[in-house]
């Protein structure tokens, strides 16, 4: 199931445009058909694919026979006026396919999207996966948990009759606990899984509050994909063991077209928040097609690392940053390169940047580094401009590690001597000059000059602030600065040599 606005949303993506008021966007469309040209009555449900019709008028006529919420007729025509107010009086959503596009690719979408299901912790699990595992649970004479690799739940049956404590902690806190996970991997649980298509009975485990269960893998090919459990005080006999394992299968289909239409989503998502990231005229267009308000956002840059595998702790924040569905997160992410870009409607406070990074965060591995950049609050014509700041955050906050993330409007300054730096490093900065002969003369002659002229430079010419924080007798600053100009010829007179020799030093190695 999908709402209709769900779908005129991705949609809006592949250049499909909605004719007419398009009301009724809260309907809910449980399923799509196609046009048979062999049929004698029109194809009954909610969504009506127009293939081989290009006249707009009898499409909406097939649809409205076929009671149908949405119909997609592949012209590049403007639909007449009567055409529209038939539709719109009898409720229905025209959307009009750029020829351009292949019906193929439409189904694909529409398909994916519709059959789509309610929320998990995945965010993405077919509609009746929950009652799935109630009909397993029927089955094979007990309580139902269907669970991810990682011992995430993503569906369980609403039975609850002799839950044992294990199964309620894991189903409020949405995975296994780690001491029952622990004690699994201890018993060959999670081998078996990954070898056997056989089920498998765990003996009890009191201590843990755990009754007996049995458990087999679900898998796609080679491929496991999670594992079906059932709570039980003995091993099944034959008959609800091959329920079981039935089960599985059935739950595998299932999350195989479960992860198509994430995919698919996240494709959607992806190539829009790139397009605004890059630059686009139209961009309050983009954020509408995304579901974002057009509001001031902020762009926020994150890297993930973790030793011996290259790109698992990317893919793994780009999993957690795009987990549920697009219209229930506060905001909209592409994986760009070795980068999580995510656009979050964020005001000049950003809190709510360092809240949802804090959360993702916490979702990620012990042994996953992240690092991250926010850019500053930006119109929706801004955006580029706020993720160049994101970029910028994120390069300084891989120097210091373990730190808060770097947000541009508070760190502005360091990011702009960071610039300056990268400069230098380029060779863009004069490699002669008072500065550099200084230096010369510090390390010819283990003199502290440089560190003298900064710390007189920094007070405005105070002595005795200069002296204070070299720790020193303002004596020692207006000798050293009267050794200096026999050295060199400083002109601290002028403040546009002032500030360059300034900036020289902040954007050096030399010591404050």
């Amino acid at each position: 199931m999908v709402r209709l606005d769900h779908l005129i949303n991705v949609l809006g993506g592949y250049g499909i445009r909605v004719a007419g008021h398009g009301r009724g966007r809260d309907t809910e469309l449980h399923s799509v058909v196609m046009h048979d040209p062999t049929a004698a009555d029109p194809m009954v449900g909610d969504v009506l694919l127009a293939v081989g019709i290009p006249d707009v008028a009898r499409a909406v006529e097939l649809a409205i026979g076929g009671q149908a919420r949405a119909v997609l007729v592949r012209t590049d025509e403007r639909p007449p006026g009567d055409v529209l107010g038939t539709a719109d009086a009898h409720g229905l959503c025209l959307l009009l396919v750029d020829p351009r596009v292949s019906w193929s690719q439409v189904a694909g979408v529409v398909y994916g999207l519709v059959l789509e299901g309610r929320e998990t912790e995945s965010g993405r699990g077919p509609s009746d996966l929950f009652a799935l595992a109630d009909t397993i649970a029927a089955a094979v004479g007990g309580p139902v948990t269907i669970e991810d690799q990682l011992s995430r739940v993503m569906a369980y049956s609403s039975v609850q009759n002799d839950a044992d404590p294990a199964r309620l902690d894991t189903i409020l806190g949405r995975r296994v606990p780690e001491p029952v996970r622990a004690l699994f991997e201890r018993r060959g649980v999670f081998t078996h899984l990954a070898i056997s298509d056989e089920p498998c009975y765990v003996e009890a485990a009191p201590e843990h509050g755990m009754r007996g269960r049995t458990v087999v893998a679900v898998r796609a090919g080679r491929e496991l994909l999670g594992s079906l459990w059932v709570t039980c005080d003995g091993p099944l006999d034959p008959a609800r063991a091959r329920a079981l394992a039935d089960g599985a299968h059935t739950v595998a289909l299932h999350l195989l077209r479960s992860r198509v239409s994430a995919d698919l989503e996240r494709q959607v998502e992806s190539e829009l928040v790139i397009q605004l990231l890059e630059g686009t005229p139209d961009a309050t267009a983009v954020l509408g097609k995304l579901g974002l308000p057009p509001r001031p956002l902020r762009v926020i840059a994150l890297q993930a690392h973790t030793g011996g595998e290259r790109h698992a702790a990317i893919l793994l924040a780009f999993e957690r940053a795009t987990t549920g569905f697009g219209w229930s997160r506060p905001g909209r992410t592409t994986l760009f390169g070795n980068t999580v870009y995510t656009l979050l409607p964020c005001d000049e406070d950003p809190g709510a940047a360092r809240d949802w990074l804090r959360a993702l965060v916490h979702g990620l591995p012990a042994h996953v580094t992240p690092a991250a950049g926010i850019g500053a609050p930006a119109e929706p014509g801004e955006i580029p401009a706020s993720r160049q700041e994101a970029d910028e955050s994120l390069a300084l906050h891989t120097t210091r590690p373990g730190t808060p993330a770097v947000c541009y409007d508070e760190s502005w300054d360091e990011i702009l001597l960071q610039r300056l730096r990268t400069a230098a490093s380029s060779g863009r900065i004069p490699s002669r000059g008072p500065v550099v002969e200084l230096a010369r003369h510090d390390e010819a002659n283990a003199t502290r000059f440089l560190t003298t002229l900064r710390a007189w430079l920094e007070a405005q010419g105070d002595l005795n602030t200069a002296a204070a924080r070299l720790g020193v007798h303002p004596n020692t600053i207006r000798y050293r600065m009267r050794k200096m100009a026999e050295i060199v010829n400083l002109e601290l007179e002028d403040p546009g040599k002032r500030l360059a020799m300034l900036i020289t030093l902040a954007i050096g190695d030399h010591d404050a």
